[in-house]
């Protein structure tokens, strides 16, 4: 696996609507500026890919085009970093224009960057990985860097500068509180706060104890789940050739999370047993859950994970994925997880400095 090198003050950093093109249509213009803004107050200087903001249709009916972002981003030497617009659901239809091309496999290869999103992101991750790069699974533009209140949510703020600097031992503590998501995303809602409550909970520890080390991999468990079980034909077609999930996960310490479709408790089930049939938890050291969004199914989805995970340790309610705040969790970097304690640190730095 290779690491990129940490975010620097003046760097490039692209935008990229891989999924979704919602941030190209005239309802999000707000959130552009504000999202633009806020990237240059951190001292970056923020690069929309060509094809960024072409808007829903477009880009959903041309995923060549957005994926010809994507090569353009890391062929691009003074682009420092990418940052995904958002999620979406389709995501995967840019795997035949990546991996085919093996002149462009060669550039992501020879330029590896901090590329950071969730959500559906998470299939573009898991095809990096399988290129042998580090990427991060977190912040996102329209989410995170277009929050509309005042500023970026603290805590999740707090991660994204972590881009910027290279150090171990970091500690993944958990937010001492987190945010009910928005019904209003209009230019009304500028500069209005979002509903804030206490955690109350913190890192639950279930099922085995103990303590775990391994390298960092997973993300959202719906799209995890698409890739197994394909709900399009097209779908089924295209992660049938390329099938970039891992062969084992033997030794790795997963880390998984739900949408924000809040599945309801029996499908979550039919996703972890989804899984567990195709031995996606096999040997690995652990498995960290993130909290789901507005805890919409939180208890029913704890117990479903006693229930059917009961030989594996793991530790839920991490703040990651779609329930905010969010922090980074970086895939192939190592680290040391004390269940019975609710633990989480990093063991080694995410960049290459």
């Amino acid at each position: 696996m290779t690491k990129p090198h940490s975010l620097d003050i003046g760097d490039k950093v692209a935008i990229v609507s891989l999924s979704s093109g919602a941030l190209g249509e005239n309802f999000a213009a707000h959130e552009l500026e504000l999202g633009k803004k806020r990237l240059e107050e951190l001292g970056l200087e923020p690069v929309f890919m060509p094809n960024a903001l072409k808007g829903i249709k477009y880009l959903s009916e041309h995923p060549e085009a957005r994926a010809q972002d994507l090569i353009d981003a890391f062929k691009d030497k003074e682009i420092k970093g990418i940052l995904c617009a958002m999620g979406g659901r389709d995501g995967y239809k840019l795997l035949p224009h990546i991996l085919e091309n093996k002149k462009a496999c060669q550039t992501i290869k020879d330029n590896p960057k901090v590329f950071i999103g969730y959500s559906d992101s998470t299939t573009h991750h898991i095809m990096l990985n399988s290129l042998g790069l580090n990427t991060f699974y977190g912040q996102a533009f329209l989410t995170d860097l277009a929050e509309l209140d005042t500023d970026m949510l603290a805590y999740s703020k707090f991660w994204f500068l972590n881009l910027f600097i290279s150090q171990k031992e970091l500690v993944l503590e958990p937010s001492a509180v987190w945010y009910k998501e928005r019904t209003d995303f209009s230019p009304k809602a500028l500069n209005t706060p979002r509903e804030m409550v206490l955690e109350n909970l913190g890192y639950a520890s279930i099922c085995q104890g103990g303590k775990g080390e391994g390298e960092l991999f997973g993300g959202c468990i719906d799209v995890i789940y698409n890739m197994l079980c394909p709900e399009f034909e097209d779908e089924k077609q295209i992660f049938a050739k390329y099938n970039i999930l891992p062969a084992n996960n033997a030794q790795k310490m997963l880390f998984l999370e739900t949408s924000d479709e809040k599945v309801p408790p029996q499908k979550f089930k039919e996703m972890i047993v989804a899984l567990k049939e195709h031995k996606f938890f096999d040997g690995c050291a652990g498995v960290l859950f993130g909290k789901p969004q507005d805890e919409v199914h939180m208890q029913e989805y704890m117990q479903i994970i006693r229930e059917e995970l009961s030989d594996y340790k793991v530790l839920c309610n991490l703040n990651f994925g779609h329930a905010l705040p969010h922090a980074i969790i970086p895939y192939g970097i190592k680290v040391h997880v004390d269940f019975d304690n609710a633990e989480v640190k990093f063991t080694e730095t995410w960049f290459n400095d």
